[in-house]
């Protein structure tokens, strides 16, 4: 199966963000002809993947005419006016069921509020095209459900997408809408990022306003997945902006990302740790990401071999998780406990164990982590890791088939940690197995280092992707 290579612009579907809007300010091109290569990508390509979980054709012909209107009255409404995106079913969304991958969530409604996310893309002229598919409650590092089924890799549909984000990652790699809008709990961006070889960024937690609360707490954060680091930093000008709706909200930035993102980051230093200390590394995964890091050595990014120094958090996270996982179901109808995804069923049983004391230790450990990384960042400005230790396992399989893994952080080691400390993380392509799977390279920079981050990202990208280094 094959799909439209994103470098070119002569398909609408195929354009970036940026490249619309330019497209769109110059003439060349209108939001409806953009939606509509959009949806019809989604028509050809979506029944083999599984990425969307709603399409509202009708309703986004309407956004796309009344953004051309604007375009042609020379008033453009936002950054983005007019750019296809998609929507986690995680989101809030007026007029559209968040149902989260569950069968137990009516669908009839009424649906009335826009979530933050949803309210400043409305606000900004966006193409709300649908909702893009995730796990139930967003609970795992795939992408499937009783309710959606499995949601597959456009590198390969045999694999999983992974997840959360999986729905969202899937769109945006196969050309079904240039930008999508993910969460990332324990690297529910960054997982499907880099198994589906596009760009997905954590920003530092309460960057962007999420209402209502997430039951995950601290863990939860919602982030851009995108084809380009300029795209994001873009959608993350939109994405953060104020909503009092968010007591635990940061502070408004007193600067834009994406002018932030042009500055000179030659000269910071650079922390490489290929495994965090404890983590096996696939070798071909490994091969990659050590590459990718030597070439940016080489153009200018004074990169150290350096562990930050702490061991595997998994326990307490896990712990933070399933009590997160239980807070959200007990709040479900009766029954819902027989209807769901099994092994969300057992993260339930095990949250429903854990007390108040077992939390509060938990968010201790976390809080140390934060602190070790605190000191760690006073040494190095940024660290680089793979984001993840393999690439991309069959679909329909919680944790790679053939292994003695039981749970979904074991295998992804190198996400979860920053949920811990709140971190801003991206992950951005590094290259491609010699079967063709992708392999993203993590940056992690300390919180409220959003705006560095992205500027590395992306000087990452142009290095990584340049004629001379291919």
């Amino acid at each position: 199966m094959s799909y439209p290579d994103i470098n070119r612009v002569t398909d609408p579907a195929a354009m970036t963000a940026v490249e619309l809007v330019s497209a769109y300010a110059a003439g060349a091109l209108s939001p409806v002809e953009a939606t509509e290569a959009v949806l019809e990508a989604i028509a050809e390509r979506d029944a083999a993947l599984g990425a969307y979980c709603l399409v509202d054709s009708d309703r986004a012909l309407v956004q796309a005419k009344d953004s051309e209107a604007r375009w042609h009255s020379g008033h453009a409404r936002g950054l983005l006016d007019g750019v296809p995106i998609s929507i986690k079913d995680i989101f809030l969304t007026e007029g559209w069921p968040t149902r989260r991958g569950s069968t137990s969530v009516d669908p009839s409604g009424p649906w009335l509020v826009d979530s933050p996310v949803v309210a400043r893309l409305r606000e900004d002229g966006m193409v709300m095209v649908g909702k893009t598919t995730t796990p139930e409650i967003a609970w795992k590092a795939v992408t499937d459900s009783p309710l959606t089924g499995i949601t597959r890799n456009p590198a390969d549909p045999d694999t999983t997408a992974g997840g959360s984000s999986g729905g969202s990652a899937a769109a945006v790699a196969a050309g079904m809408g240039p930008v999508s809008v993910g969460t990332d709990g324990g690297g529910s961006i960054r997982i499907p990022a880099s198994f589906c070889g596009i760009v997905g960024f954590k920003p530092t937690h309460g960057r962007i306003p999420l209402y209502p609360a997430s039951p995950f707490g601290p863990l939860a954060h919602a982030g851009p997945m995108t084809r380009t680091v300029e795209d994001a930093a873009l959608l993350m000008d939109i994405l953060s902006l104020p909503d009092p709706r968010d007591p635990t909200a940061l502070a408004p930035t007193v600067t834009t990302f994406r002018s932030q993102m042009q500055r000179d980051v030659r000269g910071l230093t650079i922390a490489y740790s290929p495994t965090l200390g404890y983590v096996d590394v696939d070798p071909e995964v490994a091969a990659i990401v050590d590459a990718a890091v030597r070439k940016l050595d080489e153009a200018g990014l004074a990169v150290t071999a350096a562990d930050p120094g702490f061991g595997d958090p998994r326990e307490p996270f896990e712990l933070l998780w399933a009590a997160g996982a239980a807070t959200m179901l007990a709040n479900f109808p009766p029954g819902t406990r027989d209807r769901v995804d099994p092994g969300l069923r057992a993260v339930w049983e095990y949250g429903e164990t854990v007390s108040a004391v077992d939390y509060l230790e938990a968010r201790n450990v976390a809080a140390g982590l934060g602190i070790t990384m605190g000191a760690f960042h006073t040494a190095y400005d940024l660290l680089v890791t793979p984001t993840m230790p393999i690439t991309a396992f069959p679909a329909g399989h919680d944790v790679p088939p053939g292994s003695d893994l039981t749970s979904w952080p074991q295998w992804t080691p190198f996400t979860y940690p920053f949920n811990l400390t709140q971190q801003p993380a991206i992950s951005i392509p590094a290259g491609n197995t010699s079967s063709g799977m992708p392999v993203g390279l993590q940056i992690i920079g300390p919180r409220h280092s959003d705006d560095m981050v992205l500027a590395v990202a992306r000087y990452a990208e142009a290095v990584l992707t340049s004629p001379q280094e291919q």
